[in-house]
């Protein structure tokens, strides 16, 4: 998949330039997937700690498809959101609530536990639905087409995000036991964590992730509104009452 979508991109750069920093965003991503498919962080994840396979979800879900999201330039963009599909997908009352399902069911006990036993099957479905659901999550926060949004209304958009999909970390942070037979079978107490304590670990690293990362855009579109708000008021000020 990885190697995939860098020739895509790279084909399509050939038609849609895009600036240095676009292309550096892309690069990012990359290198976020790679690390958590083919470096020891993956072994980690697969095998023995819990918060390294929430690292990789995270990856998958919500720091790589920013980042391709954001390498995508506007013309580019513009093309690929043509189809009904993609409208349909990349709508933000579609992806958001997408997002969310997806992320909350594939955290579901049962469902995470088969995955992790199932990685030559379940599991690359449910990386592939992270990435696919992430990037239409992303989409409408920073490209135009085909939904444009304005600045207010992609930080409430963002800050719902985070509200809504904070619990899941939440949840795994403060139950009393662990919740995946998966890693309570297979723990070997890395890094002196047992499987509760690797959990609690988890769900504090999702939840500071989250507020760092999507806070953060918020806090880029909330000041940006502000600012658009201020320059209008300065083109057309307020009528005085006579």
């Amino acid at each position: 998949m990885i190697l995939a979508l860098a020739c895509g991109y790279g084909l399509a750069l050939r038609r849609h330039p895009a600036p240095a920093w676009r292309i550096g965003c892309f690069v990012g991503a990359v290198v976020l997937l790679l690390a958590v498919a083919v470096t020891p962080i993956h072994t980690l994840g697969m095998h023995y700690l819990l918060t390294v396979h929430l690292l990789q979800n995270v990856v998958l879900a919500e720091w790589a498809p920013l980042l391709v999201v954001l390498a995508i330039p506007p013309a580019l963009a513009a093309r690929i959101a043509r189809p009904g599909a993609i409208r349909a997908l990349t709508h933000p009352a579609v992806a958001l609530p997408l997002w969310l399902l997806n992320y909350m069911v594939w955290h579901l006990p049962w469902i995470y536990d088969a995955a992790l036993r199932n990685p030559g099957t379940l599991l690359h479905l449910e990386h592939a639905m992270y990435f696919v659901t992430g990037l239409a999550m992303w989409w409408s926060v920073f490209q135009d087409e085909p939904h444009r949004l304005g600045s207010g209304k992609r930080a409430a958009y963002v800050f719902g995000a985070f509200v809504l999909g904070s619990p899941v970390g939440l949840v795994m942070a403060l139950v009393p036991e662990p919740i995946y037979d998966f890693y309570v079978e297979a723990h070997h107490r890395v890094w002196g964590l047992d499987p509760l304590e690797d959990q609690q670990l988890a769900g504090m690293l999702m939840a500071l992730e989250q507020a760092v990362v999507f806070f953060g855009v918020f806090v880029y579109w909330f000041f940006r509104f502000l600012a658009e708000e201020e320059r209008r008021e300065d083109v057309d000020p307020p009528a005085v009452a006579a």
